[in-house]
């Protein structure tokens, strides 16, 4: 089975093609589940959340032409962290002049309480965006190799086994199950880097 090319252009860069639909589906596959989040870390109900997420998306749409990929700028989720945010205080500010329930209302005043984003939001944004990315690019990659080679992968790399002792467990051997783990690491890393243009992820070795 061939490789996908090294040259993939970053999904960031895709996305300026408002024709490129198959960037636009990747992107609203990644980064939904984030923004899920923090819409329910802030209170607001599931109803909301598939307007919040067309908002969202929407204002990407609008201003992707305008955002500077400039690294000492800041980052692209960080970027849309920010559009997140601020949809997210448009619905809480929605809530506030239409409230539907006392709940509502103790939910915005806890957001205008604590306005900015606190470390630990921060943090839970920077887990949930990795661990996201990496579940995407696996489910990718899980049905471009052999049921082995991705047993190998995550006995080896993501479980920490030793090499040796995975080897007995799929009747193969140690240079088969390294070959297999250099593989499956080969192509996400290649996804991550489509997406980002810098690996995320480095799973942890076994000797």
């Amino acid at each position: 089975m061939n490789d996908p090319p090294v040259t993939s252009p970053s999904l960031l860069f895709r996305l300026r093609d408002s024709g490129d639909e198959l960037a636009w589906v990747e992107f609203v596959e990644i980064y939904t589940p984030l923004i899920h989040r923090l819409a329910r870390r802030a209170g607001l109900q599931e109803a909301d959340l598939a307007d919040l997420v067309q908002e969202v998306f929407g204002s990407v749409a609008r201003a992707i032409e305008r955002y500077d990929p400039d690294p000492s700028k800041g980052s692209f989720r960080g970027w849309l962290s920010r559009i997140a945010r601020n949809a997210i205080l448009d619905s809480l500010e929605g809530l506030r002049r239409h409230p539907q329930g006392a709940g509502s209302t103790d939910m915005v005043r806890l957001l205008d309480a604590q306005p900015a984003p606190s470390d630990e939001d921060t943090e839970v944004y920077e887990f949930e965006y990795k661990r996201r990315v990496f579940t995407w690019a696996a489910e990718r990659v899980r049905v471009q190799v052999s049921e082995m080679s991705w047993k190998a992968f995550w006995m080896a790399g993501m479980e920490g086994r030793r090499a040796k002792d995975v080897a007995e467990a799929l009747g193969t051997t140690i240079g088969t199950v390294y070959h297999c783990k250099s593989q499956v690491m080969t192509r996400l890393r290649r996804l991550i880097l489509q997406v980002e243009g810098k690996s995320a992820w480095e799973p942890g070795g076994s000797e």
